[in-house]
């Protein structure tokens, strides 16, 4: 099997994972009843079908929208199938947990979007704009410190926010299943055999991982808004906003550099304070959420899932379920 020749990408979910090829992806959900729901759908990058957008800087920011877009669509299929269960289990405890997952209505997905779009702008206050604020009180006056300040603050409040998280019972549980998605890609890549046995001794810390990304950003903004002096007026610290696409699209071609650097004494540097960052984001994962992942990632490559017992592809007949989850 050719990992090194296909790049996988994952995320992880409300008890599952998320995996993707170069034309698939692939959600798998542990249910209530230990069943394994899969949903996997066709999805071809739009920088591959238009091959002028994959030039690099540029083909950074179309990836991460898409990625955004995925990870929308599949924390929203577990965030159903969760519901689901917890409605099934409270009217009756031997209802068909294997019934379809309703589809959103127009007004549902609506204010789905809107949530999101919510989301985004607050985050972009607290992780951009706030930062500016502080630093003002601070009195930084030149260009360079009042970047290198504002930045600093701006990694300040990342890391206390990932720090906080952890202390949070269902993000630990999603934490768990970020390091089966991790342990089963690394599986994936050595040609190692795709069993829980086979990935559980492997490492939790990928160089690819969303939680380096997000450190990159940090670190890159800071150099890019160097080049823009202290912003004086609102309009400039607007400005700013125009250049994430630019901070995403560096960022973007050093995560990549970083995967296949890893084993290099020159980018090892670079990559250790993410490895070191995902301790806090990635937890050792059972052989129960290992095979979560597993089903995902063999389903995301049109893989046989014949030697997993308990698993539903959506919108097949179910085979005999697995045990009950912890």
């Amino acid at each position: 099997m050719p990992g090194e020749q296909i790049q996988i990408g994952g995320q992880a979910v409300i008890e599952g994972v998320m995996m993707r090829s170069k034309d698939t992806y692939s959600v798998a959900v542990r249910r209530a009843d230990g069943s394994i729901l899969v949903r996997t759908k066709p999805f071809v990058s739009f920088v591959r079908r238009y091959k002028v957008f994959g030039i690099p800087l540029l083909r950074g920011a179309f990836v991460l929208i898409e990625s955004l877009i995925l990870g929308v669509k599949a924390l929203t299929f577990s965030g159903d199938v969760a519901a689901q269960d917890e409605k099934s289990s409270d009217k009756d405890k031997d209802s068909d947990a294997h019934s379809a997952i309703p589809q959103k209505s127009f007004w549902e997905k609506l204010w789905l979007a809107a949530s999101v779009l919510f989301s985004l702008v607050l985050g972009m206050f607290i992780f951009f704009y706030v930062p500016l604020l502080l630093t003002d009180l601070l009195g930084a006056e030149t260009g360079f410190w009042f970047n290198l300040v504002d930045g600093i603050l701006r990694l300040a409040i990342f890391l206390l926010y990932i720090f906080l998280i952890t202390f949070m019972k269902d993000i630990r549980r999603v934490f768990e299943y970020h390091g089966a998605e991790h342990k089963s890609i690394f599986a994936f890549e050595k040609d190692a055999e795709l069993t829980p046995a086979a990935a559980k001794p492997l490492s939790r810390f990928h160089p690819r991982c969303g939680t380096s990304f997000l450190l990159i950003v940090m670190l890159v903004s800071i150099l890019v808004f160097m080049f823009l002096g202290k912003p004086e007026t609102i309009a400039d610290r607007l400005l700013r906003l125009a250049f994430i696409p630019l901070i995403g699209g560096i960022s973007y071609e050093l995560i990549r550099l970083s995967g296949t650097g890893a084993n290099s004494s020159f980018w090892r540097p670079f990559i250790v304070p993410g490895l070191y960052l995902q301790r806090l984001t990635t937890k050792e994962p059972d052989e129960s959420q290992l095979e979560v992942a597993i089903v995902a990632l063999k389903s995301a490559l049109g893989m046989d899932l014949s030697d997993h017992t308990g698993v539903l592809v959506e919108g097949a007949p179910p085979v005999a379920a697995g045990q009950p989850r912890a």
